[in-house]
């Protein structure tokens, strides 16, 4: 019996049409690999029990160690906003003009691209959840760089831990709970919120990075703890600092489990691919393998980081001895998923696909540059030529404890040419004199966050801390006084503006003026809100930077704001008792 040709018909149609959903872009999507990124902050290489350390309990990042791939020379920079700005963009800090941590000298220029706007590009979903540090106001925010969701601090470091003020897409929200655990509780909403389509997640933790508040649960398990005094930099150890960042790094061992245990409860994890890496070294001195130098330096104790890869199934347990950096993590990522770079800078990084898959493709010997501050040092397989040009034998001493005594001619002079090269062909981009102005009013963000970082204080006002990224300013006592911040503004129209403020009680009738050339809008203090340091009982060691406080938003009302390059005035026009307000924030929303 032949089959009806009818029947034949519809079943070549039908064929053809599974074949046509099959080569969709749609299709094509929801087979590309989720990836979730997570950076510590200040967590150095001996920071781990996988890489030897004895004192500190991380099993759940040895596990992913020890089932994925670990690289044991991986680079990233000597602090914070440089890393972050190679990780997003696959190039080198300075091309990206990133010379400092504050104060603007860490907003990425607004014409590199960032891995955010090439995955979304590629039908990702894309959303970052914590420590920004690469710039605050629009379109420097990371919902201007790719992110469609992002909650957490744009700033470098932050002041309090437990239930801080954050922001959500540039609004100003409340936290919940550890600053820790409210980032992967969000993270996590979101990953079950888009189980159905490929997402990219930046899950940028802001710990063991001080102030060193760690939760009582974390705390009790090493305040009485027995720590190592016996290595290099033990006579300069600060014990109690030691014990909180092993504790928070304990916590964040615990936070990156529910991560991956939520990836394995989803069906995920053979689709995801995991990445644990720090920003740079420890931030203090305390047993770390040996390696010369903490946070700030170029030398390996500086700049040497933990790196994890783990993709269930597909990346086989190895450990990768060939050096990397964080200008590789892009075009690995991109190269892994099948994505293709569609805008035109190159890439600074190169894939390591070939070493994570066990290609049998040549790999090159390459040189690794760590710069911070003026100060470079080069690496490439075997040695370091440091930022004093002294040469070490990294194979034979790692420590970098005895610089060679009569270095190779041929070595030295690699070395030495490539490091020249590289401060006359890279360093020479980054413009560390350049006048740092706040955009307001980006078209696309309805929000502009002014915190008393960005600002200049004048007369007697003073800033709380040396260290502004967390501070406020205070000492407010003279109408003479004032605050101002150099801004652009983007769009001309109207704005409503609100303070976050402290004030005592005998400051209640004051009023405040808020001024740009001849616009102004002004306000009466109606409102005591004095607080004493919040959460201070959970300093579990000494902190360099401001206390936070507990501020009051107070709406100042609707101000005509032109466009151009005006700075933004804040005055007192009359002052009840001894001090005026203290102000940690101004925010500026546009309502046109």
């Amino acid at each position: 019996m032949f089959p009806n040709p009818k029947s034949i018909f519809y079943l070549i149609i039908g064929i053809g049409l599974l074949l046509f959903q099959a080569c969709t872009p749609e299709h094509t999507m929801t087979t590309k690999p989720n990836i979730v990124l997570i950076v510590s902050d200040d967590q150095g290489w001996g920071d781990l029990g996988i890489n030897g350390n004895p004192y500190v309990h991380t099993p759940n990042i040895d596990r992913l160690a020890t089932n994925g791939v670990q690289f044991s020379r991986f680079y990233v920079n000597p602090v914070c906003s440089p890393t972050r700005a190679e990780i997003l963009t696959g190039r080198y800090h300075p091309r990206g003009g990133v010379y400092s941590t504050s104060r603007g000298g860490e907003r990425l220029d607004l014409d590199e691209k960032t891995i955010a706007e090439i995955f979304q590009s590629s039908g990702y979903k894309t959303a970052a959840f914590g420590k920004w540090h690469n710039g605050s106001q629009p379109p420097y925010h990371p919902n201007n760089r790719g992110f469609e969701e992002y909650y957490g601090f744009a700033s470098g470091h932050w002041g309090n831990y437990f239930s801080p003020m954050l922001e959500h897409n540039g609004e100003v929200t409340q936290g919940n709970g550890f600053i820790i655990d409210d980032f992967t509780d969000h993270a996590i909403e979101y990953i079950e919120k888009n189980t159905d389509q490929p997402f990219f997640v930046y899950l940028a933790y802001n710990t063991p990075h001080s102030p060193m508040q760690v939760p009582d649960v974390w705390w009790d398990k090493y305040k009485d703890a027995a720590i190592d005094t016996t290595h290099r930099y033990a006579d300069k150890e600060k014990m109690d600092k030691t014990r909180a960042a092993y504790a928070l790094c304990e916590n964040l061992d615990w936070n990156v489990g529910r991560v991956v245990d939520k990836l394995d409860s989803l069906k995920l994890l053979e689709n995801t691919i995991v990445i644990y890496i720090s920003d740079n070294g420890p931030n203090g001195w305390r047993w770390n393998e040996g390696l010369k130098g903490i946070k700030g330096s170029t030398d390996e104790g500086g700049v040497r980081s933990p790196f994890i890869m783990f993709w269930k199934e597909t990346l086989k347990p190895q450990i990768i001895s060939q050096l990397a950096s964080t200008i590789d993590i892009l075009p690995s990522l991109m190269d892994l998923a099948g994505i293709t770079n569609p805008y035109e800078k190159p890439l600074d990084g190169v894939s390591l696909k070939p070493l994570l898959t066990q290609s049998e493709e040549a790999w090159t010997d390459r040189i690794v540059y760590s710069h911070w501050n003026g100060r470079v040092s080069v690496r490439n397989q075997n040695y370091i030529l440091d930022s004093e040009n002294q040469l070490y034998d990294l194979s034979s001493d790692p420590g970098q404890l005895q610089p060679v005594a009569q270095p190779s001619g041929a070595v030295f002079s690699e070395l030495t040419k490539a490091k020249d090269e590289w401060i006359n062909s890279v360093l020479s981009e980054l413009d560390r004199d350049r006048e740092e102005i706040f955009p307001v009013g980006y078209n696309d963000s309805k929000y502009t966050l002014l915190p008393a970082r960005d600002g200049i204080p004048h007369g007697g006002i003073e800033r709380s801390s040396i260290h502004p990224n967390s501070s406020f300013f205070t000492n407010w006592t003279s109408t003479s006084d004032s605050i101002t911040w150099d801004t652009d503004i983007l769009t001309s129209g109207k704005y409503k503006a609100t303070v976050y403020y402290t004030a005592k009680p005998s400051a209640v009738g004051s009023m405040l003026q808020l001024k740009q050339g001849t616009n102004e809008v002004s306000a009466t203090i109606k409102e005591a809100h004095d607080t004493d340091y919040i959460n201070v009982e959970y300093d579990r060691s000494p902190r360099d930077e401001s206390f936070e406080k507990d501020y009051m938003p107070m709406e100042i009302g609707t101000i005509q704001l032109d466009k151009g390059h005006h700075p933004i005035t804040m005055k007192a026009l009359e002052i009840k008792g001894p001090k005026f307000i203290e102000v940690r924030l101004l925010v500026l929303e546009r309502l046109d």
